[in-house]
């Protein structure tokens, strides 16, 4: 094996590309590519199995998350790490449910990036005591694990689908067409029927239902 670590990267943003590539220029990380989709995360990291995959969550053509769930389904050994600019407690769980081996915030120093690199490809996992302590709660939830069916009619699985991939009661109003009272309408109902207390535990929730 050689002692390059093999590395892809995925993110929509040419300036996002060019800076990753100058921090780990002169390290032992070598980017083997650079996509700008999800969809050509999800081929490259599957037809080259690459050391780690480095996934940027908000991206066309398949968010990160999405690229996430389908590279771990073929490659459930392959370390890989989200990347974002938003610290979203429901990414997050969504990341940690899916089996990502950590999840990195676009502000992080080089040295906190090249680290999680390196512990990634390890078969490490790199995630924060503090990142695990804030959606521990959601994971362990018990009535999330209890297979139960729960009744929720068209539009309120739409609604949880689009909370689950992060997004605000605002922006799920604009995405739907309805308004905002009757958004925030639909997550009560949501969050009651199916047993949890927040909309990071229905979104953990509703990745182990495979409705997202």
């Amino acid at each position: 094996m050689s002692d390059k670590i093999k590395l892809l990267v995925a993110d929509d943003h040419e300036v996002v590309r060019s800076g990753l590539k100058s921090m780990f220029a002169r390290t032992e990380v070598e980017i083997v590519a650079a996509v700008a989709t999800g969809s050509a995360a999800v081929k490259y990291a599957l037809e080259n199995d690459p050391d780690v995959a480095l996934l940027d969550i908000r991206m066309p053509e398949g968010d990160g998350l999405t690229a996430l769930g389908r590279i771990k389904l073929d490659k459930p050994d392959m370390p890989i790490l989200m990347l974002s600019t938003f610290d979203n407690p429901t990414y997050i769980a969504r990341a940690v449910a899916l089996g990502a081996n950590g999840y990195l915030l676009k502000s992080c120093t080089r040295e906190k990036l090249i680290d999680a690199v390196r512990t990634a490809a390890a078969g490490e996992n790199a995630w924060t005591r503090d990142e695990l302590r804030r959606v521990t709660g959601a994971l362990a939830t018990p009535r999330l694990a209890a297979d139960i069916e729960v009744p929720l009619t068209q539009r309120e699985s739409e609604v949880l689908r689009q909370l689950a991939y992060g997004l605000t009661n605002k922006e799920i109003a604009l995405a739907l067409g309805i308004s905002y009272e009757t958004v925030k309408e639909h997550v009560q109902h949501i969050l009651r029927k199916v047993g949890v207390s927040d909309r990071t535990q229905a979104a953990v929730w509703a990745v182990r239902k495979e409705l997202v």
